[in-house]
């Protein structure tokens, strides 16, 4: 079926460029830690707790937040002095001093690098099975459907992907032509009104295209536009190059671990920021930034440090290196981790089970982000999951759950029907609570500062109220401190638009608990619950 140009891309929503990149207003500073009855914002009531409940108390501890992501920039301004250091390992000298079987591992460890540098572009799990698959020289029944299945999806997404590139590409070729006829970058979409009728036909096709696409966003320069493009460009580039190649497969030649060997734990390197870390930066900051300090912006946590644990890479994650990010990160004394990345398919759901069954032996708390999909996780896939796989099929999901797993929707900080992020996920049997993801502005490498969205957001929030909580009350086990948050939500009672479309439901068929965390809510509880462990 053929589709026009400008419906082409309109139709994909932009969807690489930030949630907010055309925003009509901008969010509140700090919302996130804000307080609904004072500021009028969702945000989960950091600022006020520490006035009123913290002030002139003292931590009992500090806690350890795990983040397993892209990569963390433990040399920002607002992080340095809040990053774990292995007290038993000495920097440099390429020793497993503490012999915990990872050398040099003094922020943490990264296992998706190793002797010859680090993964940044991957492939998705869906391209990898399928690749897998279709290197079979005989696939049973079962196999040859779900053969077919990846096949059509992945031709579909790469010819999605190829259609936008093209269409982008038109785009910036269109402003370069302009930006030559009107000798600068200033121009906006009312300027092209000026172009004479006598212009070349190159010009008047240029400007065909900017009053298709330029219309979005009138207000922008041509120079503001163009760079808007820049993320949907590079998006559909990776999507066409590397996320949707079958043929691209980056491990064997930098990691060279034995990947049919899905019990092995030893490889990587101790590169924690690798080559691009902004998303697990952006992620540690909401976690555990520095408290004011003058500085940059303040994260939910007083008393935490933050281990980089390197999993993540421009792709999707692979479940070995997931299940020992995890293992490394419970082993190395974490007491919550957060896992700010997901995905549709699964190559060994069984070993992730297990890892996750480990850190809840161990007592450690797993906070996980929904996703960016506007999907019903409920029967839609998404991966890893809190719900155990049940007999062999990763696809079919058990009865039985993780009590030590929170799994985070994205929040917008507009109140009524928009209060939902637009990309959140949801499910009312899955999703456990909902928490700040829109216009979160938080730390990205080279002491800079951004404002980001996505679930990958929200799971941060979460994840340094559980640790300021846990600072404080000590005492709680990883399942009570869940128990915790989820029975602390601030509930909202109103009908919304479901993420995604412009439906109205009820936010409690959106999550289990139907609520916002709420850090002076959960402080009270926490309060209480201890008090009643004490008789």
């Amino acid at each position: 079926m053929m589709i026009s140009l400008k419906s082409k891309l309109m139709g994909l929503g932009f969807m690489a460029l930030s949630f907010s990149a055309f925003a009509q207003k901008a969010a509140p500073a700090n919302w996130f830690n804000l307080d609904l009855t004072s500021d009028n914002v969702h945000g989960v009531s950091t600022e006020k707790a520490y006035k009123e409940l913290l002030n002139g108390k003292k931590p009992k501890k500090t806690v350890l937040v795990a983040v397993i992501d892209s990569g963390v920039d433990y040399e920002h301004e607002d992080l340095k002095d809040v990053m774990w250091v292995n007290p038993k390992e000495i920097k440099g000298n390429g020793k497993d001093d503490d012999g915990n079987g990872y050398a040099d591992d003094i922020y943490g460890w990264n296992f998706i690098g190793g002797k010859n540098g680090n993964i940044d572009n991957e492939s998705l799990e869906m391209t990898r099975v399928y690749a897998e698959l279709k290197a079979k020289t005989k696939r049973s029944k079962k196999e040859e459907a779900f053969y077919t299945k990846l096949k059509e999806e992945i031709e579909g997404k790469t010819a999605e992907a190829k259609g936008a590139l093209s269409t982008i590409t038109t785009i910036v070729k269109a402003i370069e032509t302009l930006e030559a006829h009107f000798g600068n970058s200033n121009f906006k979409l009312e300027d092209l009104k000026k172009i004479a009728d006598d212009a070349s036909k190159e010009v008047q096709s240029a400007k065909e295209v900017y009053n298709s696409f330029g219309a979005r966003s009138p207000e922008l320069t041509a120079a503001e536009f163009k760079e808007s493009l820049d993320g949907a460009l590079s998006y559909y580039k990776s999507q066409v190059e590397y996320n949707l190649n079958p043929d691209f497969n980056p491990r064997p030649a930098i990691i060279g671990d034995d990947y049919a060997n899905q019990n092995e734990r030893l490889y990587g390197n101790s590169d924690c920021i690798g080559p691009d870390a902004e998303h697990g930066t952006h992620v540690a900051g909401i976690i555990g930034a520095v408290r004011n300090n003058s500085i940059g912006m303040d994260g939910v946590a007083n008393s935490v440090r933050i281990m980089s644990v390197r999993a993540v890479p421009n792709g999707d994650e692979r479940d070995k290196d997931v299940a020992n990010a995890i293992r490394y990160a419970v082993d190395n004394g974490a007491e919550v981790i957060n896992m700010s990345f997901g995905k549709s398919y699964s190559y060994n759901k069984k070993l992730v089970d297990a890892a996750v069954k480990y850190a809840e032996k161990k007592g450690v708390l797993l906070v996980h982000a929904a996703g960016n999909d506007s999907k019903h996780i409920d029967v839609e896939y998404n991966f890893p999951s809190k719900f155990y796989q049940s007999g062999s099929d990763p696809y079919k999901r058990g009865k039985k759950s993780a009590k030590n797993w929170i799994e985070v929707g994205a929040l917008s900080w507009k109140t009524g029907a928009d209060a939902p992020a637009v990309f959140s996920n949801f499910g009312k049997n899955t999703v456990d609570l909902f928490a700040p993801g829109v216009d979160i502005n938080s730390t990205i490498p080279g002491s800079k500062y951004k404002p980001n969205s996505g679930t990958s957001m929200a799971a941060p929030v979460v994840a340094g109220v559980a640790a300021l909580v846990k600072s404080y009350y000590p005492e709680l086990s990883a399942a009570e401190l869940k128990i915790c948050l989820e029975k602390s939500v601030t509930p909202i009672s109103s009908q919304v638009n479901k993420p995604g479309t412009k439906s109205k439901v009820d936010f409690k068929e959106l999550s289990i608990t139907g609520g916002v965390v709420n850090v002076y809510a959960a402080l009270k509880l926490a309060e209480e619950m201890v008090a009643a462990k004490k008789k």
